[in-house]
């Protein structure tokens, strides 16, 4: 499969989810968050060095971030946010990079401060 290809089938699976979810089915919800994030990692990942290829590079890294959070991988999307941030996205993705990237902090600070507790 090709990138788009990857792409499509990460957000069909991701919009199965959000309809499970929805319903209420949480753990089938999780399953597919899960797999959604994984196909939309690789598909970001395919162009990490892209920096040409804005918004599309971009915006991969964006949505595959937003899925790690999603399936609680926190550390997983700081990641990919940063390599999102990478480079020269449009302003108004770089606006949501960086919203992402302060909800990630603060789940990651709760976290940090589990750990110490």
């Amino acid at each position: 499969m090709n990138m788009k290809e990857i792409h499509q089938e990460g957000m069909m699976l991701a919009q199965q989810a959000i309809v499970l979810r929805a319903q209420g089915n949480e753990k089938s919800a999780h399953q597919l968050f899960t797999e959604a994030f994984e196909l939309e990692k690789q598909a970001a990942l395919l162009l990490i060095d892209d920096f040409d290829n804005e918004p599309t590079r971009s915006v991969l890294f964006r949505s595959a971030g937003s899925l790690a959070m999603n399936c609680k991988k926190y550390r997983e999307a700081e990641k990919l946010i940063a390599q999102g941030l990478i480079g020269e996205p449009p302003k108004r993705i770089m606006h949501q990079l960086r919203a992402l990237s302060l909800e990630i902090n603060k789940h990651l600070y709760v976290e940090a401060e589990a750990e110490v507790a």
